[in-house]
């Protein structure tokens, strides 16, 4: 009888121990999910509150020398700093500190290329802006219920990576690959594409799209030119992944059927072939809210100053998908990770 009472008590105190446990867990779990992200990328005072357009905007972010966030002050320091991380790592997708085109990089510095974060259309600073502003970089922007740094890129909560990825192709890419990219009908590769795409060559929108169309927008606003960019834009992200899940897939079938990676390529593979080409240098890898560019040695992915087995269990994590991906984890520079990259890791750990 004393034995069981013993045990009895010896149970109670392991439940106990097991309760607290758990809430402790449930306590890291809830912090670790408001945590914010890892962003190398400073905010500081407009440099340019001089200019009538930008007058009103007063923090600024300089993204890769190239590319320029404004914010009005009511913008949270943690939403500009979501909005710079996602353009230097489309820009950087290899997180290396550098842009990974350097003729975009010529081109984006070139025209000033910027994105405005606005609180609403009917703001100040963008009544400002929108009146004022006749430069030759901006051709989208951002307001401030359309940021969702929890979900970088995330149909329907985060619109951060459409409007950034649209500045970056229509302020550098259609100039710099005109051949590829231009927007004018039959002037490009990707106009060829879309024309695929949407079922035939609709300078404007058409009352009905064909059955074997898979991209079939209907905003009577958007001409041809503005149909082709939301175009590159659907085809980058869905070579990405970001739109790889049930609810954002039933979600935007209306206008793009191709939501996986696997059902891209294997559908509109004129626009793959052109997406995937090495000459272009455009990203591969989905952003994931977080950008500090790597200064350590070559496949030490959780940056502990050494390269071991550890290094081989986060890679094969990403490639199995459990862990998201890293742009620096590309080892062979090859726009994705995949089982060469483990094989060069393993390598680098042999030979040392």
């Amino acid at each position: 009888m004393h034995c069981f009472v013993c045990r009895l008590e010896y149970s109670k105190k392991i439940f106990m121990i097991y309760d607290k446990f758990k809430i402790l867990f449930f306590s890291l779990l809830i912090s670790s999910s408001f945590s914010q992200n890892e962003v190398c990328l400073e905010i500081v005072a407009n440099p340019h509150a001089s200019d009538p357009a930008l007058s009103l905007f007063t923090k600024y972010v300089n993204v890769l020398d190239c590319f320029h966030i404004y914010a009005e002050p009511s913008i949270s320091d943690y939403k500009v700093l979501h909005v710079a991380s996602v353009a230097a790592e489309l820009l950087d997708n290899d997180e290396n500190g550098e842009v990974d085109d350097p003729l975009l990089k010529q081109e984006l510095s070139y025209r000033d290329a910027l994105i405005p974060i606005i609180t609403s259309e009917w703001s100040s600073a963008a009544n400002n802006f929108f009146n004022n502003y006749n430069g030759d970089g901006a051709s989208a922007v951002l307001f401030n219920n359309e940021i969702d740094p929890g979900n970088p890129g995330h149909w329907g909560d985060d619109a951060t990576v459409e409007e950034v990825v649209h500045v970056i192709n229509d302020i550098g890419h259609v100039s710099i690959y005109p051949d590829a990219f231009d927007l004018e009908p039959n002037s490009s590769l990707m106009s060829a594409a879309m024309d695929v795409a949407r079922g035939g060559q609709f300078i404007n929108i058409p009352s009905q799209y064909p059955d074997e169309a898979w991209y079939h927008y209907d905003d009577w606003t958007c001409d041809y030119q503005c149909m082709a960019i939301e175009y590159m834009y659907w085809c980058i992200v869905s070579n990405m992944g970001i739109l790889d899940d049930p609810q954002t897939c039933n979600g935007i079938d209306n206008e793009w059927e191709l939501c996986t990676p696997d059902l891209f390529e294997s559908t509109d593979i004129s626009m793959h072939q052109i997406l995937t080409d090495p000459i272009y240098k455009l990203p591969q890898l989905a952003p994931d809210g977080n950008y500090c560019p790597s200064s350590g040695s070559v496949g030490d992915l959780n940056l502990d100053g050494i390269v071991n087995v550890l290094d081989v269990i986060l890679i094969v994590n990403m490639v199995l998908g459990l862990e998201p991906g890293i742009g620096y984890a590309d080892i062979n520079s090859d726009g994705t990770i995949n089982i060469l990259d483990v094989i060069q890791i393993v390598n680098i750990i042999l030979n040392n």
